[in-house]
């Protein structure tokens, strides 16, 4: 009798277990919110205005559009300037480093319209929900996303370490660099 009754209990605990379990939200067509302009400086003309700071992007939370980040980072050559995240040509996005602002809405629109000194836009190349991917994965390399949602590191990436193990970070602003000289 009692195995009858241990058997039950199980059984029960196996189901409970089995459709307690929930799936992380794969947004597939999912269109995120628009950017809006983010402020880069204190300077403003007129009185001062009091804007929040989204410290969170669209996808941060979201394992799903995290990796999808990180494929297209692969996708659209984004190592060939910025070494998988460790620098090259392109500034370090590993680092707490931050010349344009670490915050999401900084981060999408120096993707969409680019920035000076060789960053190009990827406006007509990449779509709202695509690029707000790549932004949750830019912030995951430097550790400003949750653990939990940063993606794997592939085995043949052995020059840095899997993002899941970057500690967390607090961004530091950097001065952006100068222009480039007028050619004559």
């Amino acid at each position: 009798m009692t195995r009858h009754w241990i058997r039950a209990a199980l059984v029960c605990a196996l189901g409970l277990g089995a459709t307690a379990c929930e799936r992380e939200n794969r947004r597939y067509d999912d269109e995120p919110r628009k950017s809006v302009h983010p402020r880069l400086s204190d300077l403003q003309p007129g009185p001062t205005l009091i804007t929040a700071a989204s410290e969170e992007g669209v996808y941060d939370d979201n394992g799903w559009g995290t990796s999808e980040g990180k494929r297209l980072f692969s996708w659209m050559n984004c190592s060939g300037c910025h070494s998988n995240g460790g620098g090259g040509i392109g500034p370090a996005l590993m680092d707490d480093q931050w010349i344009y602002g670490s915050e999401p809405e900084n981060i999408f629109n120096t993707i969409v319209e680019g920035r000076p000194n060789g960053m190009p836009s990827f406006r007509d190349r990449l779509t709202t929900q695509q690029v707000w991917e790549l932004v949750a994965y830019v912030r995951s390399l430097s550790g400003l996303t949750p653990k939990g949602a940063r993606p794997g590191r592939d085995d043949h990436m052995s020059a840095k370490p899997a993002e899941q193990q970057t500690p967390h970070a607090k961004p530091k602003r950097t001065t952006p660099p100068p222009p480039p000289p007028p050619v004559p």
